[in-house]
């Protein structure tokens, strides 16, 4: 159950690059069922972002790796550079 409650504390949290750019908010995480592992978030773009045209979409919704997160806190900090590298 901790696990619900910490994926629950993160849903909505405001994504922003290392840049200090707001990207979007976190609505989903795509998670691996056989090992558990976080894969990808899966957010709401912020649509006045640049970046947002240049990731994957799905629905309307802007897919990142898992591994282009750098922190995570009041805000989830992604590294610019690894989303659109990916």
């Amino acid at each position: 159950m901790g696990k619900y409650v910490l994926a629950r504390q993160l849903s909505g949290k405001k994504v922003i690059t290392n840049e200090g750019e707001e990207f979007g908010r976190l609505v989903d995480m795509n998670i691996d069922e056989l090992s558990g592992r976080i894969e990808q978030l899966v957010l709401e773009p912020n649509p006045d972002h640049p970046l947002t045209e240049k990731v994957r979409k799905e629905e309307g919704m802007a897919i990142i790796p898992y591994g282009s997160v750098l922190a995570i806190g009041d805000f989830i900090i992604v590294e610019k550079k690894s989303v659109l590298s990916d």
